[in-house]
C-alpha cells in the first residue's frame, strides 16, 4: 500500500514545473523541520557531530535549510525521472569542470566518477548517461515497485546499472577497459564490514568503501567527484566536477579511504545545506564504540 501511495505521488509530482516542484518541496521540508520525526533527529545528530564549532543556533538554521532542500529533492525526482533529455539539459544552467572531465576520458583508461549524496545526484547520472557511455552501481531499494521505476528511469538514456556484487564489480572493470565512465556513490555505508575500512570523515572514524580506491589503483583510471547544485527558485542546476586527490589510488586501503572521505567532506562543506544529513552515515561504529543513533 505504501509503495502504491508513493508511486501515485511520484506521478503527480512529475507533472509539476520545476519551480513549482521546488516550492512544494520547500513546504514539505519546512514541515519536516517543524514536527519531530526520525529524519530530523538523524540530521540533528549528524550536524552536531560534524560541525561542533557551530553554535546551536547556527546548526538549527542549517538544519532548517537542509530539510527544505531535502523536501525539494523528494518532489523534483518525478520530473528528473520522466522529462525528455532536451528538457533536462535545459535545466543545466552551468557546468564547472566539464573540460577537465572530457580531457580525463581521452587518456583511454575510462573515468571513475564519485557522486556523493550532495545536491541533486540524480541529475549527475542523467547528464552523464546522455553524454557518455556510463555504468553505475545500483543498490535495490526496500520497495520493489519503486526499485523498478528507479531503474527504468536511470537507464532510459543508455546508462547501465549493475548490482554491488562480484558480477557487477567485474562489469565496472570491463567498462573502464572500454574507456567509459563508472559512477559510484562514495559515501554509502558498505553493505558488509569486509567491504569497508574505518577512516576519518569530519574527524569521526567512519565505515568507508574500499571499492572506489581499488578500482583506481588496479586500472589507473582517473577519479573525479561530481555533484549538481540545486539553484534557488527552481532555476535549474549547476554541475560541478572536481579532480580527486591522487591519494585515492593508494594501495594502503585506510589512507585511500581517508582521501575519499576528505573529498566528500570538501564537497559537503561547500554546500552543506544540500548534503544528505538525514542518512545514518555513522551507523556502523568501531568495535566497542557507542552508537550515535
Amino acid at each position: 500500500m505504501r509503495a502504491v501511495f508513493l508511486n501515485g505521488l511520484f506521478r503527480l509530482f512529475a507533472r509539476l514545473p520545476l519551480p513549482v516542484a521546488h516550492a512544494l518541496g520547500a513546504v514539505l521540508g519546512g514541515l519536516l523541520f517543524l514536527f519531530p520525526n526520525k529524519r530530523r533527529r538523524t540530521a540533528e545528530i549528524n550536524l552536531e557531530l560534524c560541525f561542533p564549532e557551530m553554535t546551536p543556533r547556527a546548526r538549527r538554521r542549517l538544519l532548517r535549510r537542509n530539510l527544505i532542500e531535502l523536501g525539494k529533492s523528494l518532489v523534483e525526482t518525478g520530473a528528473l525521472w520522466t522529462r525528455p533529455k532536451e528538457k533536462l539539459l535545459r535545466w543545466v544552467r552551468r557546468i564547472s569542470g566539464e573540460d577537465t572531465l572530457r580531457q580525463a576520458l581521452t587518456r583511454g583508461r575510462g573515468l571513475i566518477l564519485a557522486v556523493p549524496h550532495l545536491g541533486t545526484w540524480e541529475m549527475i547520472g542523467m547528464w552523464g548517461s546522455i553524454n557518455f557511455p556510463m555504468t553505475s552501481l545500483y543498490r535495490t531499494p526496500p520497495m520493489t515497485q519503486m526499485g523498478g521505476l528507479m531503474r527504468g528511469a536511470r537507464e532510459r538514456f543508455g546508462a547501465r546499472l549493475v548490482a554491488a556484487d562480484s558480477a557487477g564489480i567485474r562489469a565496472l572493470y570491463r567498462a573502464l577497459e572500454r574507456g567509459e565512465i563508472v559512477a559510484i556513490l562514495p559515501d554509502q555505508v558498505p553493505s558488509t564490514r569486509s567491504a569497508g575500512v574505518f577512516a576519518p570523515f569530519f574527524g569521526i572514524p567512519t565505515s568507508t568503501m574500499v571499492l572506489l580506491s581499488r578500482l583506481a589503483a588496479k586500472t589507473g583510471a582517473p577519479v573525479m567527484f561530481g555533484y549538481a547544485e540545486r539553484l534557488a527558485r527552481g532555476r535549474g542546476y549547476h554541475l560541478h566536477f572536481l579532480p580527486a586527490a591522487p591519494e585515492i589510488a593508494l594501495t594502503d586501503t585506510v589512507a585511500a579511504a581517508a582521501a575519499v572521505n576528505a573529498m566528500v567532506e570538501q564537497c559537503a562543506r561547500v554546500l552543506p545545506e544540500q548534503y544528505q544529513w538525514v542518512y545514518k552515515r555513522f551507523r556502523v561504529r568501531p568495535p566497542g564504540a557507542k552508537s550515535f543513533y
